[in-house]
């Protein structure tokens, strides 16, 4: 049962990774800056609550420094949005879709890091509340907009 909680986590992350990078991405496009700060933002948006998270509980590196899957991850995403932009920018529901997707995913993962550090329940709404958040509020604090959340 432990594996397929470890699996399920992992799954969960990388869609959440997949969803706030579509999401910094799409953002960037949208407010027009260059292709180095399209990935700049795509990486914030989708690392940001987990770095925040992890240096609160003393987790360090914070994840995405101990493994390179999830920058990989970031990059081809980021890419990959900016290569089919036309088709990207015609869903007028886009950016809301991802950035809700990417917060309920990782708001999950926050939840379950809290419990896998064995932190009061308490704690682990507000790991998860920070994971799901702080990478969409960097996003918009960087890009100077009243953040969604």
């Amino acid at each position: 049962m432990e594996n397929y909680n470890i699996c399920t986590s992992e799954v969960i992350e990388v869609l959440g990774t997949i969803a706030f990078a579509i999401s910094g991405t799409f953002t960037a496009m949208q407010r027009k800056l260059d292709p180095f700060g399209v990935l700049i933002i795509a990486f914030v948006t989708a690392i940001g609550g987990g770095t925040v998270r992890d240096l609160l509980i003393g987790d360090t590196p914070v994840a995405w420094m101990r493994d390179m899957q999830t920058c990989l991850i970031v990059l081809f995403t980021a890419l990959a949005t900016m290569f089919f932009k036309t088709h990207v920018q015609k869903l007028k529901i886009t950016l809301f879709l991802f950035d809700s997707m990417g917060l309920g995913l990782f708001t999950m993962v926050g939840i379950l890091k809290g419990i896998a550090f064995g932190l009061n329940p308490g704690i682990c709404i507000a790991l998860g509340t920070i994971t799901g958040c702080f990478g969409g509020i960097i996003r918009d604090t960087l890009l100077n907009t009243i953040p969604l959340v």
